[in-house]
């Protein structure tokens, strides 16, 4: 794959490139790389324009829903003309407009155990904006295994969370965290979510990926960052690596 800039897209992406130590060749990194957004809900919808007009090659959208009326309040890639539609084609109306330098694949098949590695092993970063515990948990194992970077956000009622799992030794993986918190299970159905969270969560996430796909600046290694949005406060919280992680632990019970 030719990964030279034509001059449209270093007019287009100007503004990315005059960053200091950005340049070409960190353009050219987004534009070679492959994403893999797992989840169209709030944070995908978020995620997702970004990627695409930052430049980031290729970009699979996973989700197998379709739109419902709920979503729009928080789901901005969705609108009323949509409605009963595979989340992925609404998805993609809506960026395919944003550049045509990118390339959109759909994939509109549930993440399962048995298509898990051959989904993500074939892409540089995987965005898990998935609503339920259990294809967080099942990316996490996939990802660790073939050491594909994961960006993982999460947001319900007025708070929020993020973290980026690079998988170097010393630091902990989802599992890691989920552990901490036990088996919750809430949903935005039972316990709501103001629209702009989503926003604010996949935004990070985005900018996020950017960096880890070229290099450009640090990720929040080991860390669990929280937002609440109630108060306008973001924490910060070191998370260790926990030797009995039934993923990355090295004495797992």
């Amino acid at each position: 794959m030719d990964v030279t800039l034509s001059d449209e897209e270093i007019l287009r992406y100007n503004r990315q490139i005059v960053l200091k130590d950005f340049d070409f060749e960190r353009q050219e990194q987004l534009k070679a790389s492959r994403v893999l957004i797992v989840g169209l809900g709030g944070l995908g919808c978020a995620v997702a324009p970004y990627l695409v007009s930052a430049g980031v090659g290729e970009i699979t959208l996973c989700d197998f829903d379709t739109v419902s009326v709920s979503n729009l309040q928080r789901q901005i890639l969705h609108n009323d003309e949509t409605l009963g539609m595979p989340k992925t084609v609404s998805a993609l109306n809506g960026l395919a407009k944003l550049n045509p330098f990118v390339r959109l694949i759909t994939d509109d098949q549930p993440l399962a155990e048995e298509n898990a590695d051959e989904r993500v092993k074939y892409h540089h970063a995987v965005v898990d904006c998935s609503d339920n515990v259990a294809t967080r948990e099942l990316l996490n194992r996939t990802c660790y295994r073939h050491k594909i970077p994961l960006i993982s956000g999460a947001a319900i009622r007025m708070e929020g969370q993020l973290s980026v799992f690079r998988w170097h030794d010393d630091e902990p993986c989802y599992r890691c965290i989920s552990r901490l918190f036990g088996d919750q299970g809430l949903s935005c159905v039972e316990a709501g979510i103001m629209a702009p969270l989503a926003g604010m969560v996949g935004t990070m996430q985005a900018m996020e990926t950017l960096k880890v796909l070229t290099g450009y600046g640090e990720s929040p290694r080991g860390k669990l960052l929280l937002i609440d949005a109630m108060v306008t406060r973001f924490r910060e919280f070191s998370v260790r690596r926990d030797p009995l992680c039934e993923v990355c632990g090295t004495d797992p019970a």
